[in-house]
């Protein structure tokens, strides 16, 4: 990308700047505290996650590297392909600080059209491409960013459905027109005719509904389920989720689900060197899976405050080299994140087959 484009990671996701003051100040404070535990309570999930998750940790830095939009655009489509590939439950997006900052006060979402971070890039073409294609012209409007995400292959993904296909489940987007039911909400599921939810939410909000057996797409109302049911009752990979760290230590401590990650496993070409078959992890609810920069996660580790001085199997589980004998002096995240998901899918399978 540009050069004034990388000049901007410094400063982007921008960070809600708090002026001093006085007494009025300390309550506006103090309100904004309270909404954003709220918000990291509305974020923790596991009440209604059952099965066990994979997510992916790499840094937004990597888009830093690309010489032009284009490129950039198609590293972010080779991230979105493999996490979809191997039904990877979430992204997380990190940033190289120094300082630990509260995910939740960082606006991922720039709203200029010009030099957004690699970050805020990175995350804007995986929500983008994970969203169903009869939804995005409602949920994401023109930006710079998303001018080449034509280029891109699709992900093709199970809630990608077609007009003609139906499904126990789909994805929707709640519209401003009002149905005749009271206490109700059209949502647009990508199909001939609207569909009636059973409550009421406000335009623009994205939701699971559970389509039933009735093909006939009558008035009678549908219910609006947990995106997490489709693969926990009918074992549809229902797509990732996206969330952004300021650091690797914020990986960790905002994970969304209750009781965080309970197995961490960094990649480097300096980790331990097992081969796939004879990897045996223990049984998990939350996988986390760490990739790295340029300079690999030993640099991310060392830029955190909070983990500065620690050695990276303190940091997580393991510590694993997943290519050796590599031919090239560097293999780059996007590689890496296929090679490794590859390498790991074996092992993970035989973990969720034994926990059945």
């Amino acid at each position: 990308m540009a050069k004034k484009k990388r000049d901007e990671m410094d400063s982007e996701p921008q960070v809600l700047n708090h002026s001093n003051g006085g007494s009025h100040e300390k309550k506006r404070k103090k309100k904004k505290n309270k909404t954003r535990e709220k918000e990291r309570k509305d974020l923790l999930v596991d009440d209604v996650i059952t099965t066990p998750t994979v997510s992916i940790a790499l840094p937004g830095s990597i888009i830093d590297n690309t010489q032009s939009f284009e490129l950039a655009t198609r590293l972010a489509g080779q991230i979105a392909r493999a996490a979809t590939i191997f039904r990877i439950d979430e992204v997380v997006v990190f940033d190289n600080q120094g300082k630990s900052l509260d995910d939740l006060q960082v606006t991922a979402k720039d709203t200029s059209d010009e030099n957004e971070s690699g970050t805020a890039f990175l995350m804007r073409i995986l929500k983008y491409l994970e969203t169903p294609q009869y939804l995005r012209k409602m949920l994401f409007p023109k930006h710079n960013s998303l001018r080449f995400v034509g280029l891109l292959p699709p992900l093709d993904a199970p809630h990608h459905l077609r007009k003609h296909e139906w499904a126990p489940y789909r994805e929707g987007v709640t519209l401003m027109q009002q149905p005749p039911i009271p206490a109700s909400t059209f949502v647009d599921v990508g199909l001939s005719k609207n569909v009636v939810i059973d409550q009421v939410l406000k335009p623009g909000t994205r939701v699971t509904v559970a389509m039933g057996t009735n093909r006939q797409l009558n008035d009678q109302p549908l219910q609006v389920v947990s995106s997490s049911k489709p693969k926990e009752e009918a074992g549809m990979y229902w797509g990732y989720k996206v969330r952004y760290a300021a650091n690797i230590s914020s990986v960790l401590k905002y994970c969304p689900y209750k009781g965080g990650y309970d197995y961490l496993i960094g990649t480097s070409e300096h980790g331990h060197i097992v081969k796939s078959s004879e990897l045996e992890l223990p049984s998990f609810r939350h996988l986390l899976i760490a990739f790295g920069g340029l300079a690999g996660l030993e640099e991310c580790i060392e830029e955190d405050k909070n983990l500065k001085g620690k050695d990276p199997w303190e940091v997580f589980s393991t510590y694993l080299n997943i290519c050796p004998h590599q031919g090239s002096r560097t293999i780059r995240t996007e590689e890496a994140v296929f090679i490794s998901l590859q390498y790991f899918q074996e092992p993970i399978d035989r973990v969720l087959q034994s926990s059945k």
